[in-house]
């Protein structure tokens, strides 16, 4: 068994252009459980790439990794943010930039990990350098859309930025509002900001995508909700080290009284499980209705990393099965064969 990561020496000596690792995947993948092996093998820092882990109320929901993954290597970007606090592409970005600065410094090797392809992306091509609203402007939009709602709202945007409003869907209101607020904080369109040059990273990229077959994963997706909300007296049986609390924990979130357009609050599970707490529907049908939400953006992700993340690239490393610790020695020859064997 590989030593602990507080004995492991660092692995990655110093390069004119250093090497970051990018594992994506959707969710029940095992991507997580391989960044942590990983890092223990190749002195690496795990740096969460998953929109919704970056919350600190959502740790079970939104599988952050935990015990024996925590233990195998150091874990950055994981509940670092109040679910308060919307987390744009941009804001998650310049967080991680910094976090993969502080672990070449460390000389080790950085493993971004996550299935928000988005992030991925940005962080490797760049992102338009679009300055983040001050807060009075950021509140001020928010109560103006709780007070008009989100048509009114809409419309209001169209007749001062009609490009950014004709851009977004007429419901999303957590987009409508970025426009809204960058708008106001600039004075100038979000899609001018958008259209300007972004600077691409000053990385190499060792990438590495996990797409198992759509029976596998939905299996892996259905399987974990369950072990979610399974009572404590067959955890075990449902999931490990993952089960139970998925209830609890959404309770605690509601509790908090967030407002509901906050990205938090749509998670994966948290509408459902809301319902079910509210005595809307019963916990059988929240948990299937969970499932099925679950399975779809499996789907998404999928669909986004095959056209997204890997398209034409032929150095992406694509490993079509799920990740299990049985399989580790098989990954591993094929991450040293094709991605990391050249450390200079």
């Amino acid at each position: 068994m590989p030593a602990p990561y507080e004995s492991s020496p660092p692995q990655q000596p110093p390069l004119a252009t250093p090497w970051v690792m990018m594992i994506g995947g959707p969710t029940a993948s095992g991507k997580s459980a391989l960044a942590a092996a990983v890092a223990q093998a190749w002195g690496g820092t795990v740096i969460n790439a998953d929109s919704m882990q970056v919350y600190r109320e959502l740790s079970l929901l939104t599988a952050r990794p935990r015990g024996a993954e925590l233990a195998a290597a150091p874990h950055r970007l994981y509940g670092t943010l109040s679910g308060a606090e919307p987390c744009s592409a941009g804001r998650w970005r310049a967080l991680a930039v910094a976090e993969v600065e502080a672990t070449l410094a460390a000389g080790r090797l950085p493993i971004l990990v996550g299935g928000t392809g988005l992030y991925l992306k940005v962080f490797a091509e760049g992102l338009n350098d679009i300055p983040e609203p001050p807060a009075d402007i950021r509140a001020a939009a928010r109560a103006s859309l709780a007070t008009i709602g989100v048509e009114a709202f809409r419309a209001r945007l169209a007749e001062r930025d009609p490009v950014m409003a004709a851009r977004l869907h007429p419901a999303d209101s957590q987009r409508l509002l970025r426009a809204w607020e960058v708008l106001e904080a600039t004075g100038r369109s979000l899609a001018d900001w958008q259209a300007a040059p972004a600077t691409p990273a000053p990385y190499r990229f060792a990438r590495l995508c996990l797409l198992p077959p759509r029976p596998a994963l939905y299996a892996a997706c259905d399987a974990r909700l369950e072990a979610m909300v399974a009572p404590p007296e067959v955890e075990g049986e449902a999931g490990g080290e993952a089960g139970g609390g998925a209830l609890e924990e959404v309770a605690a979130l509601l509790a908090l009284g967030l407002d509901p357009a906050l990205p938090v609050m749509k998670a994966v599970g948290v509408p459902e499980f809301a319902a079910c707490l509210a005595g809307e529907t019963s916990l059988e049908a929240a948990l299937a209705q969970a499932q099925q939400a679950t399975r779809r953006y499996a789907k998404r992700q999928t669909t986004w990393l095959r056209h997204q993340f890997i398209g034409n690239d032929p150095t992406v490393l694509v490993m079509e099965t799920q990740y299990s610790e049985s399989l580790r020695q098989e990954f591993f020859a094929k991450i040293r064969q094709n991605l990391l064997t050249d450390p200079g």
